[in-house]
């Protein structure tokens, strides 16, 4: 844990807010005492509710790294992980997590974070969900497994 790295996360928040490109969250990846990964909120600019801090930099640390798998890295952001990031995070295979601010501050600057967490708790109603085509996608993914080439990410 290093609060530089976290400072570094607050300017690459503020890069994006005065840039008009979204919300106040940023991100920074680091991996052996090395920033490898940067992140700004960039839905407004990108027009992509997924564009946030945490997965444009997970975004730029892939990329950087050429690889899909950032075990071994440490990720800094200015806020607690939505569900969507957070997601994100665990699928990068990050194991530590340090944010600024928590889902309560957040909700106070009016982001939406909490309509999430009441869904994953059972409670609400933002989202109906059926299944479909069940049989064509379980011959799909018997097509998948049986392929030893196939990497299981």
């Amino acid at each position: 844990m290093d609060i530089k790295y976290m400072d570094e996360a607050v300017k690459e928040a503020y890069e994006g807010i005065h840039s008009g490109h979204g919300g106040p969250f940023g991100c920074v990846i680091v991996k052996n005492r090395r920033i490898v990964g940067r992140g700004h909120n960039r839905v407004l600019l990108k027009h992509d509710p997924t564009c946030h801090g945490e997965m444009e930099a997970i975004r730029d640390a892939c990329a950087k790294l050429g690889t899909e798998d950032l075990s071994g890295c440490e990720l800094y952001t200015t806020a607690e992980p939505c569900p969507m990031c957070l997601g994100g995070i665990l699928w990068a295979n990050i194991k530590r997590v340090y944010y600024g601010c928590g889902r309560q501050d957040t909700d106070k600057i009016g982001f939406r974070d909490d309509v999430f967490y009441k869904y994953l708790d059972g409670e609400g109603e933002i989202l109906e969900m059926s299944e479909l085509g069940r049989e064509a996608c379980l011959e799909l993914f018997e097509d998948y497994s049986s392929d030893p080439e196939q990497k299981r990410y």
